[in-house]
Formats: structure tokens, sequence, C-alpha cells
């Protein structure tokens, strides 16, 4: 079945189909940039570092090497892939992360917060309408508090094994010598009309004239470089005082499209560490992040309702339901009713994210009840033999129903890295800048996030606040769902993984979870599944991956099938008899390496 390639991404759940005028699907936050095929699980006995570019993966496993934890590897591959991935992710965005030291989870928060001086109005127009995403995501206006480096500091001072200063030593390397544009850089830098709007990004990211740099460019960074080696001496108060915020605050406030971003706001932020959210999920306990992420949440309700389902009729258990192999360049599909059941619990979930998920602080939310067995299983009970085509919110014992469904834009430009160290602890680290390229803004040679798009434009509907309103210092619902899993009987780690992909994370995660758990595929396989789900608007199938037997099939129950661009980047890395076993998204440019 092929599909114009100008539709991929952007087929609506039409009008007639879509009662919900908000539920029109968007384009993935990142463009595709080719699958590649061949791809093997990579095995070690000792360590595994997974990261979205083979240079920042060396960069991590050169830390292990040298005897460095999970968390000391997180930092160089984040640091090396401010510099060659800087569309997904950098040290002017945020980040989750999930830690394990052997005793106990950890969760560390570093996620923007709203600048103190915003108001509930920041995207809507002078007509009480909300700002087109593009004009509210390019320049000022979007930019929080960048937080991953409070994050990853407040994860090193307890878990850190090397000097801080020797965790920039790679990155800065290749800023200063360069290191070749990749394919997928090529293929991101062509595709953002944006770039050559900015003067500074033109600079970098083009050549003279005005064209995207060539596949194998060298390009080199020493604006960064020097960055690095101002927070690798000083430490990270060099980033959120000094001459770095100075220069962070006078680019968001200056701008046309200015923001309210301070220097106060830099000073005064501050990573949080949070009790992660963990759920049983048959043989398995599942740990994920807890708000303002609503993927932990959402991946425990998914799975709690298909372990529900399965309970009540064993014919629905998804083990009962492995993919069968294809002709496909993934060479695997997903069973038909194994799509229908998870399309249907996310439905489920994402309702609830939308009702009742933001920032704690700011918002009760009901976690236990959200998450509590019984009323999953009722949940689970609205699943029948055809497609529900939209979920309504659930009522969680204790909730608040004072509040409006949340009508947050659908994309945020990821990445995602795994670790694991000779002793046994492990990472797993979403980080964002959010759309692709962020906000535009390029500030010492690296780039601010918008991440405050990632707010309900409208704060209210009906008379009630949406949860996810932007308000002073409040940090945006985000979807990254960072994940580790454990054996219920042994409490042993068994997996690390997570993946980019905007709202769609949710998705991704719950695929490679049932692909790891349920189907016992490997890593590779798990990763090169392709990708499908429902985000409470219709159900969603990767387009090239998906053949037309299992959309019709679909159809018949129900289903209203967006074959769509479903640009995944899941790292994975899963304990085996031997060690460790590491998979990396064909859909990216990720690698796991290991020793």
């Amino acid at each position: 079945m092929h599909f114009p390639t100008h539709l991929i991404g952007a087929l609506c759940l039409a009008a007639a189909q879509c009662a919900h005028a908000d539920l029109i699907l968007p384009a993935p936050p990142e463009l595709q940039s080719g699958y590649r095929t061949a791809l093997q699980p990579v095995h070690a006995t000792q360590h595994m570092a997974a990261a979205a570019n083979p240079l920042a993966s060396e960069a991590g496993r050169a830390m292990l090497r040298a005897g460095g934890s999970a968390i000391d590897a997180a930092i160089a591959m984040q640091m090396v892939l401010t510099l060659v991935e800087p569309q997904s992710s950098g040290i002017g965005g945020g980040a989750f992360i999930l830690y394990w030291d052997g005793k106990r989870v950890q969760a560390f928060d570093g996620r923007e917060t709203a600048p103190a001086t915003v108001t509930q109005t920041l995207f809507l127009r002078a007509d009480g309408t909300p700002m087109p995403f593009r004009d509210a995501q390019i320049g000022g206006r979007s930019v929080g508090v960048p937080g991953v480096l409070r994050a990853l500091k407040l994860a090193h001072d307890q878990h850190g094994k090397l000097p801080w200063r020797d965790l920039f030593t790679p990155a800065i390397t290749l800023a200063r010598n360069g290191f070749p544009v990749s394919q997928r850089l090529n293929t991101l830098v062509a595709g953002d009309p944006f770039i050559a709007r900015s003067p500074a990004m033109a600079r970098y990211f083009l050549d003279q004239q005005g064209r995207p740099l060539a596949v194998g460019t060298l390009l080199r960074n020493p604006d960064l470089a020097q960055t690095f080696e101002r927070i690798a001496g000083e430490g990270v108060d060099a980033f959120y005082t000094g001459e770095i915020a100075e220069a962070i605050v006078a680019n968001v406030r200056t701008h046309a499209n200015p923001g309210h971003l301070s220097l106060n706001d830099m000073r005064q932020y501050q990573a949080k560490e949070r009790t992660p959210v963990c759920g049983p999920y048959k043989a398995w306990q599942i740990c994920g992040m807890p708000p303002p992420s609503s993927g932990g949440v959402a991946v425990l309700q998914t799975l709690g309702i298909l372990d529900a389902l399965h309970r009540a009729n064993p014919q629905r258990d998804l083990a009962s339901l492995p993919p069968r192999a294809t002709s496909s360049v993934a060479g695997l599909e997903p069973a038909p009713l194994a799509v229908h059941l998870i399309a249907e619990a996310e439905r489920l979930a994402y309702a609830d994210r939308a009702q009742y998920l933001a920032d704690s602080d700011y918002v009760p939310v009901p976690l236990k009840a959200l998450t509590s067995p019984a009323y999953l299983a009722g949940r689970a009970a609205q699943i029948g033999d055809f497609s529900m085509k939209y979920a309504r919110p659930g009522k969680p014992e204790g909730a608040d129903l004072a509040m409006a469904p949340d009508r947050s834009p659908l994309r945020i430009s990821t990445s995602h890295l795994s670790a694991v160290d000779d002793s046994g602890q492990a990472l797993a680290m979403t980080t964002s800048v959010e759309a692709a390229f962020g906000s535009h803004l390029m500030v010492k040679g690296f780039l601010l996030n918008n991440h405050l798009t990632d707010f309900s434009f409208i704060p209210q509907e009906n008379g009630k606040p949406v949860a996810n309103r932007v308000e002073p210092g409040k940090r945006p619902l985000s979807a990254m769902a960072p994940t580790l899993v454990f054996a219920r009987d042994s409490g042993e780690l068994v997996a690390s993984l997570g993946s980019p992909g905007g709202s769609q994370i949710i998705g991704y995660v719950n695929k490679a979870l049932i692909g790891l758990l349920d189907w016992h595929l490997d890593p590779q396989q798990a990763s090169n599944l392709p990708n499908f789900g429902s985000r409470n608007a219709g159900t969603e199938v990767e387009a090239g991956l998906t053949s037309p037997a299992l959309i019709r099939q679909l159809a018949t129950w129900g289903h209203e099938v967006t074959p769509m661009v479903m640009t995944s980047g899941m790292q994975i890395i899963q304990r085996t008899a031997e060690g460790w076993s590491g998979g990396a998204d064909p859909r990216r440019e990720g690698v796991a390496l290991g020793d």
C-alpha cells in the first residue's frame, strides 16, 4: 500500500471520522532519514552504553572503560549529543533520568521551568485564539529554563565515580577537531526552513551558498568547546550564572518573538529528585518517570490494562499473539489482535493522561488511583471486539474532575540513552529540546529549547482550567518515558530502555516492552518491529512497514487507521545469561557499544 510522501504523517483522522477537532494528528517531530537493515544485537559481558549517535556511544563506553559509573557515561554521551545531534537534545534543554544503584531506583527531574513572569495567555493571540505552533516555537517566547545540566550534576553528586571535568573531554575534543556531518543531521537541516532565517544557525549549518553542509563535511564548533570547558572547569554554576546565562537571557529577550526568561530564573533553577512510579506487569516490575512526565504513568496504565485483559480472558494474553515474519525490511509484523488490544489500552491511558496529568507541584495528580489494579481492571472491561474509537477519561478515586482536558501540541524532538556499568548500576535517560532544533536560538554553540510549547496553549475550556496550563515556575507535561525493568521474584535488573518521538514515545516504549517480555524478542528485533498504537485519535501504523492485510483487518474491527511516519529512536540494553545485549533503532543512527 503506497501513500504519497506529502500525506504521510499529516493524514488526518478526517473531520467526518473524528468528532474532536483537537485530535488531528501532526507530522512527527523529526523527519525520517532511512531505515537501516541487517542490524544485529550487540553483546557484552562487563558494561554497555547506547546512544543516538555512534560518537556519543563511544564517549559513554570510554567512561565505562575508565571505571566510570552509568551516570558518568550518560554525562559524556549527553555532551557529545549536544554537538552531533543538536536537533534533538543538548545542554539548552531538559531531561528525565531513572537511575538504579543496585539497591533502589531514583528519578531525577531536569525538566525546564516556565519563567516567573509568564501568564496563562503566553500562547494566545490578541483575539484569544491559540497561536499556530511555529509562531509560538521560533524565538524566545517558547524558551524554558534549561534543566539537563542540573539534573546530571545532581545524579553525579550521588553516583559519579570519575571527576566531573573528565566527562567533558570527548565532547570538547570533537567540538575543537570537528566531526563528520551525518546523513541524519544533513536530512534534518535540509528539511528545516527556519535555519536560514537564524543568522547564527545559518553560519553554522549551511555552506556559503546557503545549502546544508554535505554529508561527511568536517564540522567544528569552537564556541561549544569553550562553553564545555567553562562548565567542566567551574561546574554547572558557570552555565546558570555569569557570561553564559547572560548570553542566553539576552538572546531570548531581544528576539523578534521575545520571551520572559531572566537571570533570576536561571539562577534559581533546581533539578528535583522524585519518587519513580513502579508497578507490576506479569513476572516483572516496571519503573518509569512520575509527573511532570506522563510517560511512566501511561506505560503502567497500558500494561496494567493489558494484564487485566488477559486475566479476564486467556485468549487475550499477548504472549499467545506473537508477531509474524514478513517480507518487509523490519522482518516482523505484529498480529492484528495484538495491535487491536494494545491500541485500545493506549486509548484509555491517553484519555486519562489528557485529563489528569501535569506538574504535580501545581496540580493534584492521583497517581496511586490511576495505576491501581482495580481501576485498571475497570478500564480494561471497556475493551471489546471492536474499537471504541475514542476513549473518555475514567474516574479514579480521589480525582479532581474540575479540570478540562489538555490541548497541548503532540510533538517533541528528543533523544534517549541507556547505560549499565561494571558494578551493575544502570541508567535510562530521555533528553529533549522539544521540536527539531528547539527554539532556533543558538547561543555559544548550543541550541535553546522551546519546551514551553509543551504546555496547553488554551488555559481553560468551558470555564474549567486545563491542568497543563502555563504558570510561572511550572514544568510542562511530557511524554518522555525512560524505563527500567526488574524481575519481580529476584529484584534483578532486566532492561533499560526508552525512545524519542513526542507524544508517541509512550506507544514506542509499550511496543518494545511487550516485544521483549511477552514475545521474547531480542533488543534489536524489538527495536525493528513496526510501530503502532493510538493516542486516542484513531489507530496509527507505521507506513511502509505495515501490510495492507493488517490494515484491512483492523478496519473490520472498526479502527480508523492512519499509516504514518513514526520516527522512533529506541535504545535498549537487556540482561542475558552472559551479560548484556543491546539494540538500536534502525530509523535513526544510534548504536549500543560494550565490552
